[in-house]
């Protein structure tokens, strides 16, 4: 698996603004490309990025197609886990949802669940429980080949490779319709974090509104001067807390920060700056832009076909 990671945690923060960071992973797959008449029109006007709860059905469509793949290869393999609406909040600049930082506090939920998964999903005990050999021919008929890869120049540099074979790229392939000129597009237009994050960071309305923000935490007996500075000693903080005693102090921490973000707009805020600034970087990639909205678009429509089936 190939994973993005921003270039330092300003980047991460800013990036993590409108929705939660999580990192991608990266592979192709042999199931059967979109046939000729499986062409999606999708019209200039009707561009958008997706929505959430829409990238979740395109998330499980392409574990169905992937299921298909591995079982017509003859592997067993389960569809899922895709990550809740809730679960994708987390991880974000500062939190401005009370009711979600009550329940979730800076999601460590999410992280035990996710751990948890990494040794104890079928996904992940199967192929473990396989002779050698065998976990190779499952591994490569999942990841496809890592020497016969596409690979893509990132805006800000740097360079992304993902393999043009196997099941994963398979499912990419039938949904999308072109696996290179989708991950061409994708990384160019989810990749640009680190050229607007430092135009947003010295902005004077965020400068301004941090301060309120740390000026509010510091009245409710926390000393942080940014939310980065806090999520820095948060885990500072939590190493080695059993698990339990962790969850309640990230509870407190983040009610506190989620209600200074509400009284202070750093919610609001940090959002209108990371459109306006990630705006007017998209003028530059507006090529790149409009293919993966109609790529996206397509797909979608294509994963509704396959649950209608």
């Amino acid at each position: 698996m190939r994973r993005t990671f921003s270039v330092s945690v300003a980047a991460v923060a800013a990036a993590c603004i409108t929705a939660g960071c999580g990192a991608g992973t990266d592979f192709a797959t042999d199931a059967a490309e979109p046939s000729k008449g499986d062409t999606v029109a999708i019209s200039d006007s009707q561009l958008r990025d997706l929505t959430i709860s829409e990238e979740m059905e395109i998330e499980y469509a392409e574990y169905a197609l992937v299921k298909r793949c591995m079982e017509d290869k003859g592997f067993s393999y389960w569809v899922g886990p895709v990550a809740s609406v809730d679960a994708r909040k987390a991880g974000r600049y500062v939190i401005d949802d009370i009711a979600w930082a009550k329940k979730y506090g800076y999601g460590r939920p999410f992280d035990e669940a996710a751990e948890r998964e990494r040794s104890e999903h079928p996904n992940v005990r199967f192929p473990n429980a396989l002779p050698r050999n065998d976990r190779i021919r499952y591994n490569t008929a999942l990841n496809g080949d890592y020497d016969d890869v596409l690979s893509v120049d990132l805006p800000a540099g740097g360079t992304i490779e993902t393999p043009r074979t196997g099941c994963w790229a398979g499912a990419r392939t039938h949904l999308y319709g072109d696996l290179k000129a989708w991950f061409e597009a994708k990384k160019t237009v989810t990749s640009l974090t680190p050229l607007y994050v430092p135009e947003i960071l010295a902005d004077e309305r965020m400068n301004r509104t941090v301060s309120a923000w740390s000026s509010c935490m510091k009245e409710a007996g926390q000393r942080f001067s940014s939310p980065d500075d806090l999520r820095e000693k948060r885990i500072e903080h939590t190493a080695g807390m059993r698990s339990e005693v962790a969850r309640k102090y990230d509870v407190e921490l983040a009610v506190t920060e989620a209600t200074c973000a509400v009284k202070t707009s750093l919610g609001k805020v940090a959002r209108h700056l990371e459109g306006e600034y990630r705006s007017s970087t998209l003028k530059k990639y507006g090529k790149e832009n409009a293919a993966y909205q109609r790529m996206g678009l397509a797909a979608l429509s294509r994963a509704r076909d396959l649950t209608s089936e």
